[in-house]
């Protein structure tokens, strides 16, 4: 053991049984990672203990010269002190909560008759700011709303009272146009724009229904005291209101206060949605992806995503709809796990623009890059199958058969991961008697491989088998009596638990439901039962036409082309009269004996 493991093994061996978080530093003294635990000792022990199955988690060992730490009350102080450092750091191994979007904000300007307008950089003058918003869109019409309800000043000028009082400042064209109550030489009070102010500031936190409220007391008022015109002013900015919130998405007026989340991950990405509702309504709409950075479990990645958000959005709901129980109490806030009624519904709307959000991420990244994209998804594949060779070609094998009629196989090729249908292939099962479904694969795949051999075409670099063991092994047999065993990946998919089984081995993988690679195996077992089912159906239509019709005496290939053209089916033509069939056949005796064959199967 050199000095720098024993130097690690004694600051691990000096750590505390208590929550806390603790960085790990390079050799240049640079913190290149940030984690939080339950129990210090123990989680920063399994770095050094156990084999790491991420190379980068290995990578990351392997350059941590230092270790320190940071001791807290509870798990929750460590959640939030970890979030704070990795802000602030920004480590190299851990996930990066971040975008590079710069989102407009509303602002109330701190000064006084304050101006309301809408900016992209925030500025520690004592304003408010309200967002951010990621439509400029939304926030022009917010902005437009506001304008018309409430009168405010555009200019630029300091309206302190000695400037006022003095008639520094002349009013401009706003006022004239009645866009202004020139507050700037004192037609409006300090006392009635502050009233606009705070009016204003409650829009902006999506309670529109108080401000109608008030509003509608206004009118009231002003109407018992036959003040009709203010009253009908009053009026119309209810009615403004009522438009804006008409347009708005509203998802229940049960629900007021509340943050909701979703998240989805795959392979190197988890994909987080928030909406924000107020007042029953949708107020914010925000949609981020984190890129994994060592081997973090989706919970991990969300209860940070769910922190940075928060802090993002400067929420201050009590509750949060979330897809599963999250294991940390923040004490503030409320997880809630919805299983029916409309916080369910509007849990599965975030996750319906979560999914779209994701789809839409994936053919970017393979626009820009289809080949290293599609590349990437065959890498995985071989790596998680130990394959000697890319899979680039694949071709998947199938058995169908429904209760023994009609037996018949398929084989789907897939090329960079994309099917080739061109290359697909239907067999008729020729050598075996009765439904025996290792006995058909094997010689399926003798027939497929003997053939590619005898005409010198390449062969795939992996075969996929829909079946356990037995069709795996009858396959297996195929490719030893064509010394093509070891030559070829191939591999056995079991359909209930998706289990994986390779030769020789009698116990399964079991790959990761979102992993790349069971979605390309699927894909191809899927492919290849379709393909077969499609053909055995087609067999048993043809068939059962032939029965039917050969029955009938005097009725041969010409008569049922003829008939089959003219009806399209044996149903229409059991259905046809007479002078139909007589018509169709043109000889009238045959056209008796198919019309009373038919008939009288009815009457008996």
């Amino acid at each position: 053991m050199n000095s720098k493991e024993q130097y690690i093994k004694q600051l691990v061996s000096n750590l505390p049984d208590t929550p806390g978080v603790y960085q790990y530093f390079d050799s240049r003294g640079v913190i290149i990672y940030v984690g939080k635990a339950k129990n210090l000792k123990k989680r920063v022990s399994s770095y050094f203990t156990k084999t790491h199955d991420s190379a980068k988690t290995r990578i990351l060992v392997r350059k941590i010269a230092d270790i320190k730490h940071i001791i807290v009350d509870t798990e929750t102080d460590a959640l939030l002190l970890e979030n704070s450092l990795i802000k602030n750091h920004q480590p190299r191994y851990n996930v990066l909560l971040k975008d590079d979007k710069t989102y407009p904000w509303i602002y109330v300007k701190n000064e006084r008759f304050a101006r309301v307008g809408y900016t992209r950089k925030i500025e520690k003058d004592g304003s408010l700011y309200f967002g951010p918003y990621t439509s400029v869109t939304l926030v022009k019409t917010m902005l437009g709303m506001i304008k018309k309800l409430f009168p405010l000043r555009t200019c630029n000028h300091i309206l302190s009272v000695t400037n006022i009082k003095q008639g520094k400042i002349k009013e401009c064209l706003d006022y004239h146009i009645g866009l202004c109550k020139a507050p700037c030489i004192g037609l409006q009070s300090e006392e009635e724009y502050l009233e606009n102010i705070e009016q204003i500031k409650q829009i902006l936190r999506g309670h529109l229904s108080l401000v109608k409220q008030t509003l509608n007391r206004l009118m009231i008022q002003e109407a018992e005291s036959l003040n009709f015109e203010q009253a009908q002013v009053y009026k119309e900015k209810i009615s403004i209101i009522e438009n804006y919130q008409s347009k708005s998405t509203v998802v229940s007026n049960t629900i007021n206060d509340v943050d909701v989340f979703s998240a989805i991950e795959d392979e190197k990405f988890v994909y987080i949605n928030y909406f924000k509702i107020v007042d029953g309504a949708i107020l914010q709409s925000y949609t981020m992806e984190a890129q994994k950075a060592l081997d973090e479990t989706l919970q991990e990645v969300f209860i940070q995503a769910i922190l940075y958000i928060r802090e993002k959005f400067n929420s201050q709901s009590r509750e949060a709809l979330v897809p599963f129980e999250i294991d940390i109490d923040l004490g503030h806030l409320k997880f809630v796990v919805p299983k029916q009624g409309d916080k369910k519904k509007l849990l599965d709307l975030s996750y319906k623009n979560l999914k779209y959000y994701q789809r839409d991420k994936i053919k970017q990244r393979q626009n820009v890059n289809p080949e290293r994209y599609g590349n990437q998804k065959l890498i995985q594949l071989q790596k998680d199958l130990h394959l000697k060779t890319l899979p680039i070609h694949i071709e998947g094998f199938d058995n169908s058969n429904i209760q023994g009629t009609n037996p018949v196989a398929s084989c789907v090729v897939f090329k960079n991961g994309k099917p080739a249908k061109r290359d697909y292939r239907h067999f008729k099962i020729k050598s075996v008697e009765g439904p025996n479904d290792f006995a058909s694969m094997e010689e399926i795949i003798y027939r497929r491989y003997k053939r590619m051999l005898d005409e010198e075409q390449s062969l795939p670099q992996l075969i996929i088998i829909d079946g356990g063991k037995g069709q795996l092994g009858a396959a297996i047999k195929s490719l030893k009596t064509l010394d093509l065993y070891g030559k070829v990946g191939i591999i056995g998919i079991a359909k209930k638990l998706e289990e994986i089984y390779f030769p020789g081995d009698s116990i399964p993988l079991y790959l990761d439901k979102n992993s790349s690679s069971l979605k390309l195996i699927q894909q191809v077992r899927n492919e290849s039962h379709r393909f077969g089912l499609l053909f055995h159906r087609q067999l048993r239509s043809k068939n059962f036409i032939q029965s039917e019709l050969d029955s009938i005496e005097g009725v041969g290939e010409k008569i049922k082309t003829v008939l089959l053209s003219t009806f399209g089916s044996v149903e229409a033509l059991k259905q046809a009269s007479l002078q139909a069939i007589k018509t169709s056949v043109g000889k009238e005796k045959l056209a008796e004996k198919i019309y009373y064959y038919f008939n009288s199967q009815k009457t008996d």
